[in-house]
């Protein structure tokens, strides 16, 4: 990644700061375009700390306040980034917002915003940075959503997640068969909860937390995926497949309590394969085949 420049969208802390530093360890500048200037009082990080920790890690930083709802901030963040770097080789959509409430709970100011950020941001921050992306040698879009498994569990207790959750997976569906050859474009989801700030508040603090992984699986990932060819494009990926795909046995590395028993995340489908028995196989190409796609 040396020399290359990654566009993060969120990224003050969680999974985007461990991908901004997994990225900045390999030699890249990356922007973190995210909403959190001031600390806050339940959350860790702000745009500044990040930027800290991304040049800490060995790359270049640039902090931008930015809500990727916004389409003239996001434009001007995009161009922000070129001026600073001298163009863009990588997007990862990163940035979401999650209410696990079903639908009589689930009032319209908050379906806006998941629906905003989620699916509108995504299509937003894609949409701007792709001039820039087409002129990169080894273009690529990640965004961190999931397999398109259609079954009605994953929908039934918080309808309008999923739907925003799904929205960033099927656009990314879409532009993989739109920008084939020229840009990859490919989805990345953990198999397991990951230790954040939204695991620790949403879903029970330290006793899902000791269940969970670390963010830096997904930093790990990622950059796997970040540095294929451009014909690798089209992938709904899971971190751990990603990674043994890439020779990595030890998964015990990224537990919060090694040894205890992980949780699986919301829509990892019933078929897909543990590592050791994927075959190299990093997860599906498309939303109704078997485990291994096409």
């Amino acid at each position: 990644m040396d020399g290359k420049t990654v566009f993060i969208s969120g990224g003050s802390r969680g999974i985007g700061l461990a991908i901004a530093k997994a990225c900045a360890a390999a030699g890249a500048n990356v922007a973190i375009a995210a909403k959190t200037d001031q600390p806050h009082p339940k959350l860790p990080g702000t745009i500044h700390t990040a930027a800290e920790e991304i040049r800490a890690a060995g790359g270049n930083a640039l902090p931008i306040l930015c809500d990727i709802r916004d389409e003239e901030q996001t434009a001007a963040a995009v161009e922000k980034t070129v001026a600073e770097f001298g163009g863009l080789d990588a997007v990862v959509n990163n940035a979401s917002a999650i209410s696990l409430t079903p639908t009589a709970q689930t009032d319209l100011k908050r379906f806006d915003l998941m629906l905003g950020v989620n699916a509108r941001g995504t299509f937003t921050v894609t949409k701007t940075c792709l001039p820039h992306l087409l002129k990169s040698e080894r273009p690529h879009v990640l965004t961190l959503s999931p397999p398109l498994d259609m079954r009605t569990i994953w929908f039934q207790n918080h309808p309008a997640y999923s739907l925003a959750k799904y929205g960033m997976s099927l656009l990314s569906l879409g532009w993989a068969g739109e920008f084939a050859g020229k840009v990859a474009v490919n989805c990345l989801w953990p198999r397991t909860t990951i230790d954040t700030a939204a695991v620790r508040n949403l879903l029970g603090g330290d006793s899902m937390a000791s269940k969970s992984r670390t963010p830096e699986i997904m930093g790990d990932a990622a950059l796997a995926i970040l540095r294929k060819p451009v014909d690798f494009s089209g992938w709904f990926c899971l971190d751990d497949l990603t990674l043994a795909a890439e020779g990595v046995t030890d998964f015990d590395q990224y537990a919060v309590t090694p040894g205890s028993k992980l949780q699986l995340d919301f829509f990892v489908p019933e078929n897909a394969a543990e590592p050791e028995d994927a075959g190299g196989v990093v997860g599906w190409r498309e939303p109704t085949l078997p485990f291994g796609g096409a």
